[in-house]
């Protein structure tokens, strides 16, 4: 028996309903249950085919758990190898590679020294900073929040380089980027699940936290709805996340990827809505099965410079439109893994 299982914290509605979906699919030879896990004893199977992970972010001992499970077979969702060498600076540039756009975004040194760090490490360090410079660069209103932060917490709007120093001195040994603002009149933030499908939900960061998703949206226009769903799906191809949200703050018609580093992304019924909530789940089953279902071809990718292949930068960064380049490698990609698999 295959044994698919959801790793969680503190959210109650998904992990439930994620397993009790898969089970009621009755696919013959598979199951589904809430992860057990105590001591782990290195490089034995975990006894699980998959693994969705919903909270390895935040404790070390399930990052470590899920690493030796991919190495002994286990497919999780998402890839713990990839996800704790990514951040979001790295993803801005990457999507700026790609041809997708993002505001423009400045990596700044900690305000304060991490612990173990003294003035002799940082002799490398350029001191002062040329502020003027990434003033002139960004501009201003700006978002000065981390290079690899989540859940909008240590994010700070700021509107003059006077606001910027007075949240600066409150960021402790935090990495954070400064951030160009997007004066958003639409925004959205989307599911992608598989790399292939795309669920495109209306979205409203200035509300309170379970008003923004928006149940009663108007309609928009299906050009720039497409140009999301394409810039979305280039993205997540890119970075190898099965599960993701993308959020996306649309300017003149522009979409600007604002966040799309969420591989464990909100899906509380009561925060994304019914109809949102029934699709992700019915989506992330059918993913964990068919992933199930291909176990036996699964070889695991534990090498990072593996993960992004120099050619999807080369291919973009061509005369041909950078999405086309991307979509042309991501297709050649797979063809010559689908080759390999059956050498």
């Amino acid at each position: 028996m295959k044994k698919i299982g959801v790793l969680f914290g503190m959210e109650n509605t998904f992990p439930g309903a994620l397993v009790e979906k898969i089970n009621s699919m009755e696919v013959d030879g598979i199951t589904a249950e809430f992860v057990q896990v105590g001591g782990v004893k290195e490089a034995v199977p975990s006894g699980y085919t998959v693994i969705v992970d919903r909270i390895s972010h935040d404790m070390p001992f399930y990052r470590s758990f899920l690493k030796n499970a991919v190495l002994t077979g286990t497919q999780v969702i998402n890839n713990p190898f990839w996800w704790s060498a990514d951040d979001k600076f790295f993803n801005y540039a990457l999507a700026s590679k790609l041809g997708v756009a993002v505001p423009k975004t400045v990596l700044l040194p900690h305000k304060m020294f991490p612990p173990e760090i003294n003035e002799r490490s940082v002799r490398n360090l350029e001191y002062p900073l040329k502020w003027d410079e990434i003033f002139d660069y960004i501009g201003f209103p700006a978002f000065l929040k981390p290079h690899d932060g989540g859940g909008w917490r240590d994010v700070f709007h700021v509107g003059n380089p006077q606001e910027f120093f007075h949240a600066y001195d409150q960021t402790r040994d935090l990495c954070m980027t400064l951030q160009a603002a997007v004066n958003f009149k639409e925004y959205f933030r989307c599911y992608v699940v598989g790399q292939e499908e795309v669920r495109i939900m209306p979205y409203d960061p200035r509300r309170p936290h379970h008003e923004r998703y928006l149940l009663d949206a108007p309609e928009y226009d299906k050009k720039l709805l497409k140009r999301v769903e394409q810039d979305a799906l280039t993205l997540c191809r890119a970075l190898g996340y099965d599960l993701n949200t993308v959020e996306f703050a649309v300017e003149d018609g522009i979409p600007y990827a604002i966040d799309f580093m969420n591989p464990a992304p909100d899906a509380d019924l009561h925060s994304v809505g019914r109809e949102s909530f029934d699709w992700i789940v019915d989506r992330v089953a059918k993913l964990a099965v068919k992933k199930a279902q291909a176990s036996e071809s699964f070889q695991p990718q534990l090498n990072w410079a593996g993960f992004l292949a120099p050619p999807v930068i080369k291919a973009a960064t061509a005369k041909t439109p950078a999405r086309k380049a991307a979509k042309k490698v991501v297709a050649k990609t797979a063809k010559k893994a689908a080759t390999k698999e059956t050498e």
